[in-house]
């Protein structure tokens, strides 16, 4: 493989655009470290989940451009991304990947606001008098 295979990643608000190409083990999330742009260790997790499951977190170099949404929105938006993009490469990682859940697109977003309630569940408060 000599050029980059890029796939895209979607969860709620969030879509990440991810390159990935051979190399030392790079991952980049908007020109940043993904340990600097996502600072809590279990969205580091989630951004590595894919790669780990192949068992080459060394092999590839990572780039995610990550918008919408909120961290925790786009960190699972790009292991879905890095997934795909693992597949395009190398179609024989598909039973690995879909054994751990990677390539499934997490279909819950937000729940519309219902008239007569202040959110989409939630009443206005009741008053007696």
């Amino acid at each position: 493989m000599e050029k980059q295979k890029n796939a895209v990643g979607r969860r709620k608000e969030a879509v990440t655009r991810v390159f990935i190409s051979k190399g030392e083990g790079k991952i980049v999330v908007n020109d940043k470290n993904y340990k600097e742009y996502f600072p809590l260790v279990y969205l580091q997790n989630q951004v590595e989940a894919p790669l780990k499951t192949i068992e080459s977190l060394d092999k590839f170099d990572v780039k995610i451009n990550a918008g919408g949404g909120g961290l925790k929105g786009q960190a699972e938006a790009a292991k879905l991304g890095i997934a795909r993009a693992l597949l395009e490469i190398n179609a024989e990682y598909r039973p690995a990947l879909k054994a751990a859940g990677h390539l499934t697109r997490d279909p819950r977003g937000v729940e519309r606001k219902k008239f007569g309630h202040k959110k989409a569940r939630r009443s206005y408060q009741f008053s007696k008098r």
